[in-house]
């Protein structure tokens, strides 16, 4: 809080700074203050949604220990001490300004020659009436000698004089403002440090217990909470306590009682003038209150009409690859650069509003002290209730009562914000789990023999109620046997699993081991008894010993080698080079799928477990892997009571019993071949598996070669969907035929790792200079509002040049002369008032104008640059149109605090100190040098006071990191660790890593601590120095009085507004790295630019292609060659015909034709010309494309069709004929808005046969001399395909067309098909050709199956 600067301050500063204070509440600055208000306004909307906060505020202090507590209640006492050292002062400064009166009355008298000192009194001299007749002349001697005599007759008022020794005086002073300084450093420190340490000791503890119930929760609490949600509380949410328990609860309490003390120190010293300046404050709360609830408003105005600006961006860089194939991103820009007028509109406004309201409260203020010291001046002079002295103590008490007043209300939000955090947070530590894993309750058995059996066991999850995904389930697995559990996807296989180690309680029914209900036995015992082995197991990420170690712990490294050549794993972990201590990384990123499931193994071997639990221990295995992991399980079979879980028959057939699953119920058990006669369950599943594998092994031993590159990042997100998958698959096809071999698992991690690596690739942050040039066609707008600016920061001086002239009126005899100074001083300060508030509302206009355009212009290239971009840029993940629609809005809107709003503050602190300077060395600069000494130190507190609300939090966050990648990694394989029963290790290891950050705070609390001490002591040393030596150049040097408190409160004032300003930087250095990040993308030259006009066009275009021995790989996922040598060639007005499974790059040589990406190696001809040296745009308007899944804009139909040719404007004939072509004509005439009718984002209101044919019109309103059809007709039903089929044969006359179907009926009258495999094409010819060679196309006409 600048109250340092109020500290006193001097006087004059006083008020002003107050003032600046009360508003800076509000905010000075426009800018700032958009962002106050529009947070509120946020908040207030979030916390109607959720319920009530349910913590008291002194229920956030329930885990304080006496010893906290004890610190507490003395740091209050602290604070209650500090909050009355400023009303204290203000009893010392009335004094001294009294004293400083009396003095200059003292001399004004002497000044008069007719008096003299005699015997400490003013007397008139005797031999004074003599001399005066013998000097004048008659004539005007009469009236002179009147009016001398008259005066001399009248005794004079007992005044003392000679008493007063002025230096003597100040002296004193000087010792009250040091005592009191030195007294608030200490109370500063104390309040600020207690608070701090008790507050880390508490949050340690709160993180303590929170961690560690979550740790106990049963696994359903985790079905229903999400992990990121938990460790957002983790670190937000404990937080925000922290804020609410912390040094707000002191600086509250400080600043509470200086408004109670402020109010006192007024009615007690002059109730009548308190009573005056109350009654015009509520304009001031009015106008705040106001502005606070207009700026809220408007925010959510400029968002809104943003929004729409957003989702026209979102929706142009979700569909890029049809933006660029119809050379639409000219006109995307435009239609982006339309929206975003109406939100620039909104900018505006706010900066009008903020810049009035700031304006309208400065005006109050100004008014305010006009009438205060015009009525307190009648009080002194007039009336004489009140000396001068007083008159400054009441007018400073209410002034420092209000301003704190003002301060103290945003401890209040804290306060809120952290007992909302404390709510969910203290009801988890308060919930008991439904399991507790970590009590002790249950007993042990002494021996176990390893008989499990379900007893008509109903359960479903809890986080889905609603399925029923056990229904009196009936199992009995044998001590000693393998049983295998079959049956399709949902069957309740796994979840059976997880009854048997208590991850469930089950709804009804009952699981018991060895005749005992599991529910009665110790969790812990129970699951130490028990190996499992997951389908996608979870590594932690230290060394594999350790991992094999977390099986049970304590084993000896003997054990562990047994284990792991058990497993079959000690050979390969021998072959690293760091042998059991090579690290796994991150969850296991480091190993491949087989050597993760069998240190998987080893673990759940080490563990020597009675019950062994394979959960799809295989089916992520490529087969070589799967052979050694199968040999690795049969061997550790023996003899204990397992129960495997598989979809591969190869696992299945020899287990000792099998049990069929279906919905939930266990339908039938028995031998393989005894499950093979009653065609059951089992038999489907057999029959249909084995039909598959003859099909398809031979296709699979060919392409598993290719997959196993196959990591590609997208791999990695749908890893966890083909979990899911895999096991419906598998129930047709043998797992074979999904390959993911080995590699293809580890990749996934490496790719994350490799992408999060280049995310934080720190920016340059951009230079001033460019960001200015950006705003260069505002000069005008920047140029008027730093005049505004300029002004109001001249404001804050001569505030202390009026004051201190108020001061000097009280010492004038002449009471006419006295009255009519004081009423121009108080009609100065309403001039002062309409002046600032026309300057405050130029400034706020002028630099939201200029800000808003530079936003408006930064989004708008920032776009136009996205769109230029070629194709393979936006395949990189952090190009996804989620991150760029983000980087629009946010990025170029923060450059702003780089320019206006900036250059404003800078202006009015620089116009503030300069003219401060200036007066002060113009009057006095002795006096200016001395008090200079100290701004430093004053700038640097207000400063300080400003940074410290938020300095700490980053460093918090810092030391909490190490702790939080523990309780991630805790809480993300919580099934895991529950299943080898580590919670407790979890739990001590989190424990450990909170002492580092615990330390920081107590660090932290010391330094904080002084230092807000120091901020809060200064401004007191500084007055006791300046008025000491401002007595002495009173004294010696006939210094007028006013003066010294003119240089004083000059210098002050700008000292804090010093302080105010460099609080700014950090809005300033965001809107740096901001612009650079902007800039980045702005500079970035596209690989293949769509902007520029280089590059050949030609006239009579024929549409002759050649694909030359093309390489390819996707920039996104390069360890996979799409293309490997492609050859193949079509005429002028041929069809070709792409053939092929998925993936052997039949829709990556179209993508080569239409220039989204280059060719690696080889090249692709268009009638003769090189395309990497053709126009990419002129290229682009001559193909016309059809894709499967055809992309329309969120407008009207016709409009879609427009958007076929960007470059003319297309009449509305033009779009009916090419919609009668595409046979969609008849449909649209039949819509209500006919060609108006809006298709929905994305074409929602239209089926797919519909969009598809709009999608063919589109193609063909361009006339393309090249065709390119996608699957067009794929996703179609065979009423749609007829028709859509038949658009596209007539669309193809006289072009040349290149057809990728998986329907054989559309390729069969094509001129060339081509069979592709992994990037090359193996056969071509005509339909008759190609059956007559009877190869791979033969094959798949005759078996009918289809081509993918």
């Amino acid at each position: 809080m600048p109250t340092g600067s109020v500290k006193l301050q001097s006087i004059k500063q006083l008020g002003q700074e107050n003032h600046s204070y009360e508003v800076s509440d509000e905010e000075p600055t426009g800018s700032y203050i958009t962002i106050t208000h529009s947070k509120k306004g946020e908040k207030a909307q979030k916390n109607e949604e959720q319920p009530a906060i349910r913590v008291g505020f002194f229920e956030l202090f329930r885990f304080a220990t006496c010893k906290d507590i004890l610190m507490m209640v003395v740091g209050c006492l602290c604070a209650l001490l500090h909050g009355s050292a400023q009303p204290l002062m203000l009893l010392v400064f009335g004094l001294l300004t009294d004293t400083f009166i009396e003095y200059d009355i003292e001399l004004q008298e002497l000044s008069d020659d007719r008096k003299e000192c005699v015997n400490n009194t003013i007397q008139w001299k005797k031999n004074y009436t003599a001399a005066y007749n013998l000097s004048a002349p008659i004539n005007q001697s009469d009236i002179g000698l009147l009016n001398s005599t008259l005066e001399m007759f009248v005794p004079l008022e007992n005044r003392t004089c000679g008493l007063l020794d002025i230096e003597y005086e100040m002296m004193m002073f000087a010792f009250y403002y040091v005592g009191i300084g030195a007294a608030v450093f200490l109370l500063g420190y104390l309040q600020i440090s207690l608070w701090v340490t008790a507050a880390a000791k508490q949050i340690r503890l709160i993180r303590k217990l929170y961690f560690s119930k979550v740790m106990r929760m049963e696994i359903g609490w985790f079905d229903c909470t999400s992990v990121g949600e938990l460790n957002t509380r983790m670190s937000d949410d404990i937080n925000k306590i922290n804020d609410a328990i912390a040094d707000q609860v002191s600086i509250f309490v400080q600043r509470f009682t200086t408004f109670v003390c402020g109010f006192c120190v007024g009615f007690v010293k002059g109730w009548k003038l308190t009573l005056v300046i109350i009654a015009a404050s509520p304009l001031i709360g009015v106008g705040a209150g106001l502005m606070a609830l207009f700026v809220a408003k408007l925010t959510g105005m400029e968002l809104q009409a943003y929004a729409k600006a957003g989702s026209v961006a979102d929706e142009v860089l979700s569909s890029i690859r049809t933006v660029a194939a119809f050379g639409g991103e000219k006109k995307e820009v435009q239609r982006y650069d339309r929206n975003l007028v109406s939100a620039q509109r909104w900018g505006i406004r706010k900066g009008l509003i903020v810049g009035f309201f700031t304006g309208f409260m400065w005006l109050v203020i100004f008014l305010c002290y006009g009438l205060a010291f015009w009525y307190g001046s009648s009080l002194v002079v007039d009336t004489k209730e009140y000396t001068p002295g007083t008159l400054l103590q009441v007018f400073f008490g209410v002034l420092i009562a209000a301003m704190n007043l003002g301060q103290a209300s945003p401890c209040l939000e804290a306060f809120a914000s952290g007992r909302g955090a404390a709510t969910i947070i203290f009801e988890t530590i308060d919930r008991e789990p439904e399991i507790d894993c970590l009590s002790e309750a249950g007993y042990k058995l002494d021996r176990v023999k390893g008989d499990i059996e379900f007893h008509n066991v109903t359960f479903h999850y809890p986080s889905r109620p609603e399925v029923k995904i056990l229904d009196q389930l009936n199992v009995v697995v044998k001590s000693g046997e393998t049983t295998a559990f079959v049956g399709s996807s949902g069957a309740g296989k796994s979840t059976a699993i997880q009854l048997i180690q208590r991850f469930y309680d089950p709804k009804e029914g009952m699981v018991t081991l060895d005749g005992h209900d599991i529910r009665g036995l110790n969790i812990q015992w129970l699951r130490s008894l028990i190996g499992i082995v997951e389908q996608e197991p979870v590594l932690f990420a230290t060394t594999i010993a350790e991992n094999i170690r977390y099986g049970r712990p304590g084993v000896s490294d003997k054990d562990i080698i047994t284990a792991a050549k058990e497993a079959n794993a000690y050979n390969f972990i021998m072959d690293l080079p760091q042998k059991f201590d090579t690290l796994v990384g991150e969850g296991g990123g480091q190993m491949s799928g087989g050597q993760k499931q069998r240190i998987a193994i080893a673990r759940a071997l080490v563990r020597n477990p009675r019950i062994l639990l394979l959960d799809m221990a295989t089916s992520a295995l490529d087969n070589e892997s799967e052979a050694v992991v199968q040999e690795a399980l049969d061997k550790v079979r023996l003899g204990r009571t397992t129960i495997s879980i598989a979809h591969r028959l190869s696992t299945i057939k020899n287990a000792d019993v099998i049990v069929g699953f279906e919905h939930g119920r266990a339908v039938e058990r028995g031998k393989h071949n005894e499950l093979l006669e009653r065609k059951g369950v089992y038999f489907t599943l057999v029959t249909l598996q084995s039909q598959g594998d003859k099909a398809l092994n031979e296709k699979a031993r060919q392409s598993r070669l290719k997959l196993s590159r196959a990591g590609s990042y997208r791999d990695s997100l749908r890893a966890s969907i083909r979990q899911r998958s895999r096991s419906q698959l598998s129930n047709l096809i043998p797992e074979a035929s999904v390959p993911t071999g080995d590699i293809s698992i580890s990749q996934p991690d490496n790719y994350k790792n490799a992408f999060l690596e280049e995310d934080d690739e720190l920016v340059e942050p951009a230079s001033a200079a460019r960001i200015l040039k950006y705003n260069a066609p505002e000069w005008p707008y920047m140029l008027f509002g730093s005049i505004g600016a300029a002004v109001n920061g001249g404001v804050n001086p001569v505030y202390s040049l009026l004051f201190s002239q108020i001061l000097a009126t009280f010492s004038v005899q002449d009471p006419v002369a006295q009255r009519k100074e004081i009423n121009s001083i108080c009609l100065f300060f309403v001039v002062v008032g309409i002046v600032s508030f026309f300057t405050q509302l130029l400034q706020g206009y002028a630099f939201s104008k200029s800000g808003e355009l530079l936003t408006r212009r930064l989004r708008r290239l920032g776009f136009q640059a996205m769109l230029g971009q070629e194709v393979g840029w936006f395949d990189d993940h952090r190009n996804s149109p989620g991150a760029l629609t983000t980087r629009l809005a946010t990025d170029a809107s923060q450059v702003q605090g780089a320019t206006g709003s900036q250059i404003g503050m800078i202006v009015n602190s620089l116009a503030n100190i300069g003219v401060a300077l200036i007066i002060s060395f113009y009057f006095s600069w002795k006096l200016t040098l001395l008090i200079l000494c100290f701004l430093p130190f004053i700038a640097l507190s207000s400063g300080f006071q400003a940074s410290m609300l938020t300095g700490f939090a980053k460093q918090d966050k810092e030391a909490m990191e190490a702790a939080g990648q523990i309780s991630g990694e805790a809480l993300n394989n919580i099934r895991t660790i529950a299943g080898l029963g580590k919670e407790k290790t979890f739990v001590e290891m989190y424990e450990a890593q909170l002492d580092a950050p615990y330390q920081a705070a107590l660090k932290k609390a010391n330094i904080y601590g002084a230092c807000y001490g120091f901020s809060q002591c200064i401004i007191f040393l500084t007055n006791s120095a300046s008025y000491r030596f401002g007595g002495y150049l009173v004294q010696k040097e006939g210094l007028h009085f006013s003066l010294v408190f003119r240089v004083i409160s000059a210098i002050v004032t700008s000292g804090t507004a010093l302080g105010r300003a460099s609080s700014y930087t950090p809005d300033y250095a965001k809107a740096k790295i901001s612009a650079a990040r902007f800039f980045q993308l702005l500079d970035r030259a596209p690989q293949i630019s769509v902007y520029n006009d280089k590059g050949e066009k030609w006239d009579n275009f024929q549409g002759n292609i050649e694909f030359i021995d093309c390489k390819f790989t996707y920039p996104s996922r390069p360890d996979i060659q799409v293309l490997n040598g492609l050859n193949v060639s079509v005429k002028p007005g041929q069809t070709l015909a792409f053939v092929g499974s998925s993936g052997c790059g039949k829709s990556t040589s179209v993508q080569l034709l239409e220039r989204f990406y280059d060719p690696n190696h080889g090249k692709v001809l268009i009638d003769g010309h090189d395309t990497t040296r053709v126009n990419v745009s002129f290229l682009r308007s001559k193909i016309g494309i059809v894709s499967q899944e055809p992309i329309l804009f969120d407008c009207s139909i016709a409009e879609n069709i427009k958007y076929g040719d960007n470059l003319r404007e297309i009449s509305m004939n033009e779009v009916i004929s090419a919609a009668k072509k595409a046979q969609l004509h008849d449909f649209v005439m039949a819509l209500p808005e006919k060609y108006d009718t809006n298709v929905g984002s994305q074409g929602s209101q239209l089926s797919r046969g519909q969009k598809q044919r709009i999608a063919i019109a589109r193609a063909i309103i361009r006339d393309p001399k090249i065709l390119l059809l996608d699957e067009a007709t794929s996703a179609l039903d065979t009423e749609s395909e007829k028709t859509v089929q038949e658009a596209l044969d007539k669309a193809r006359q006289g072009r040349t067309c290149i057809v990728i179907a998986h329907r054989l009926s559309t390729i069969q009258n094509s001129d060339i098909i081509a069979v592709m495999s992994r990037g090359i094409v193996i056969e071509k010819g005509t339909h008759d050709q190609l059956m007559a060679l009877k190869g791979a196309y033969y094959k798949l006409v005759t078996t009918g199956a289809p081509i993918s």
